[in-house]
């Protein structure tokens, strides 16, 4: 394992790890087709010309717009000012607690690499055993009726939440977020999938429940407990909110328009106060189809499917082929009962789990709930498309202590009734300070404020009003992305997973990358979104009135090469930190540092999970705790005292291979395949990073 100095990996093509297989299965290849919002919202430049013509920013010695945390207040500058002499950095104290580890260099291994001193675990891979009778995983012998009872392809989110009165024991809950047939099928033909490994695919999707135990060597390891589930892409789930029951979710399976078959492309997730799990579904749309020839769908049936990315053409997986409900010509319906926030019990195998559509329709990364002290439940989710939006939801009603049934039963309805928010952002930032290289502006750090416009209100009982002129409300529940168009949203760069700080409330978001920022007839750069062709991705820092509508916000990161001049680390010395890329999933340790997992580094390195400081002379502080085999991707951290869990998805994916024709084997070694597996990471007779 090679443990070297900070900043050494800097020499790169600044092309993402991510191969392109992995974008044909996983999404569709979005990147390669058309962005779907095409709409022409206000961007930063013509709020800043309006706010300047209405002389806002001429209010002399007044600060208009508040800032984030660590961020300078500075009088407005204008566009031909000479740069100000940075002020000198605050002297880093010793690195805070659970950030003392020595960081993992960059690195292309075939392994986890952790750091120095630390123990690893394999704690459940593909096909492991989830219920008492399900078969040892076999390659060559994969059957449906097997892989519903085993842990399934592609893990992406975790939970791991202890069960009450058992010490060393949790219930890892784990979302399976796609397929990667050749990875899976010996001998797999693109051109003609069979209807047993269409089978197979539906039951290696979806998400799923395992007690896991940890022994007193540290490793954390499956039992068959009594909470064990999975749940598939055609287990049953009921729609709630203003979308249920309406025509536009109506099918001639489900002519009421109130149970759907299965959940799948699901992302990220979150972990309820009332013990649920939160799970978004992201790239649902590449899962639909229709032959080559299908009739054309109504001029607003094809703005809705241009919107969401659907197109009426032969699928990559081709499950149209087996289930009419995946052919848009036959069931065009069935695609609008996919794009919700979904919520499982974990601690009721035999409950129905529910989608909420109240939370509104898009390519959820996942859902993340912050609880005012009032007990509103707020709850933050981002559209994972790029110019797409962020979005936040406030509850009607409170929530209720306790985990009896009557409490969870009330808990459970929280997400049905309340206002859902898209943000608008703003900035004072001149326009000409933001010329698409990522330099800092004159006022030390790109920084502004912003507005969370109300989009649909829902009550009891599906009960909904619209908030946004020229659409119902259960209209804005299921395009829920052409209301925001409507509303005036901020287009961001690939909003991902969101975290609220549990010691600050202050919330963060990933914004993944965006090659098309700044490019011809494409939106241009802003202060939140400031550099063209964006390959990095940021990271947002919100300070919210959280169940109010108005917030401050800064870039606590703009990731990248350290060395390079349009990289930032939130003022902390950039020849200190572990070089990071690709941001996408976020999770919070008890001392309140953040944690990062990449998706697609694009510095020619594998993805890895990083920690960062937030606080203090050592904010921006940056160092990476591990990195996943060749080919991965580090999904679903979570963090405790001592232990780290995270996924490991898609190992060896690479363009030019398959089973036959491996990059990695992973986890198992010598000649095995590659599967996809949760690993645990722990420090012995220690906590986490200290």
């Amino acid at each position: 394992m090679a443990l070297v100095p900070l900043n050494l990996f800097v020499t790169h093509r600044g092309i993402s790890s991510r191969q392109h297989v992995t974008c044909r299965f996983r999404c569709g290849d979005a990147c390669s087709k058309p962005v779907p919002n095409t709409s022409d919202n206000e961007y930063f430049g013509d709020i800043v010309q309006q706010m300047s013509r209405r002389s806002v920013l001429q209010a002399a010695g007044v600060t208009v717009l508040a800032v984030g945390a660590g961020s300078v207040l500075a009088a407005c500058g204008t566009g031909d000012q000479p740069d100000p002499t940075p002020s000198p950095a605050a002297a880093p104290v010793e690195t805070p607690p659970g950030m003392k580890f020595s960081a993992v260099a960059p690195n292309t291994e075939d392994a986890v690499v952790i750091p120095e001193g630390y123990r690893q675990h394999v704690v459940i891979s593909w096909g492991d055993p989830v219920l008492p009778d399900a078969p040892a995983f076999d390659l060559n012998k994969q059957t449906a009726d097997a892989q519903r009872k085993q842990f399934g392809f592609n893990n992406d989110f975790a939970a791991l939440m202890p069960v009450p009165g058992q010490d060393n024991r949790f219930l890892l809950v784990t979302n399976f977020e796609y397929v990667t047939p050749q990875f899976m099928f010996p001998g797999y033909n693109a051109d003609a999938p069979t209807r047993e490994q269409f089978d197979i695919e539906i039951a290696a999707m979806g998400m799923g429940v395992v007690e896991v135990e940890r022994g007193a060597d540290g490793a954390l390891k499956p039992v068959m407990g009594r909470y064990n589930r999975r749940i598939t892409a055609d287990a049953p789930f009921t729609l709630t909110g203003p979308a249920a029951g309406t025509d536009f979710v109506k099918t001639a399976a489900d002519p009421t328009g109130r149970t759907v078959a299965g959940t799948f492309a699901n992302c990220a997730g979150g972990v309820t106060p009332w013990g649920t799990v939160l799970s978004g579904e992201e790239n649902f749309n590449n899962y639909f189809g229709a032959a080559e020839g299908s009739p054309a769908p109504g001029p607003v049936d094809a703005d809705r499917f241009d919107r969401y990315g659907i197109a009426l053409e032969p699928s990559e997986l081709k499950w149209e082929n087996f289930d009419p409900r995946f052919d848009l010509a036959k069931s065009p319906n069935e695609v609008n009962r996919f794009g919700y926030v979904v919520e499982v019990n974990p601690w009721d195998p035999a409950s129905t789990p529910v989608k909420h559509s109240a939370l509104g329709r898009l390519k959820h990364e996942g859902a993340n709930v912050y609880v005012t002290d009032d007990g509103t439940v707020v709850v933050y989710t981002g559209d994972d498309e790029r110019f797409d939006y962020m979005y936040k939801f406030v509850s009607a009603k409170k929530v209720q202590p306790g985990t009896d049934p009557a409490a969870m039963a009330h808990n459970m309805t929280l997400l049905d009734e309340g206002t859902l928010y898209v943000a608008k952002l703003s900035s004072d930032i001149p326009a000409s300070e933001i010329d698409g290289t990522g330099k800092l502006p004159s006022k030390g750090s790109f920084a502004g404020s912003g507005t969370w416009i109300p989009l649909l209100k829902s009550g009891p009982n599906g009960a909904g009003e619209s908030l946004v002129d020229g659409f119902t409300a259960q209209e804005v529940a299921v395009f829920t992305r052409m209301a925001a168009d409507k509303a005036g949203a901020t287009k961001m760069d690939r909003p991902e997973d969101f975290e609220a700080n549990p010691h600050t409330g202050k919330v963060y978001v990933a914004l993944t990358n965006n090659d098309k920022r700044g490019t011809e007839g494409k939106a241009p750069v802003d202060a939140a979104n400031p550099r063209n062709e964006n390959k990095n991705g940021q990271i947002l820092e919100i300070t919210d009135n959280h169940a109010g509508t108005d917030f401050t916000w800064d870039l606590l990161l703009v990731c990248g090469d350290p060395k390079a001049a349009d990289t930032y680390y939130a003022g902390f010395d950039k020849e200190k930190v572990s070089p990071i890329s690709c941001p996408d999933n976020l999770a919070f340790d008890n001392h309140g540092n953040l944690w990062i997992s990449t998706d697609g580094n694009a510095l020619d390195a594998n993805d890895g999970l990083f920690a960062v400081a937030l606080d203090g002379p050592n904010r921006g502080e940056t160092k990476q705790f591990l990195s996943v085999p060749i080919g991965a991707e580090t999904c679903g951290p979570v963090v405790t005292d001592n232990l780290v869990t995270v996924c490991v998805q898609h190992p060896g994916e690479g363009d030019d291979y398959s089973l036959e024709k491996p990059l990695s084997h992973w986890p198992g070694g010598g000649d095995t395949p590659a599967r996809p597996a949760v690993v645990a990471v722990w420090k012995p007779d220690s906590q986490i990073g200290m």
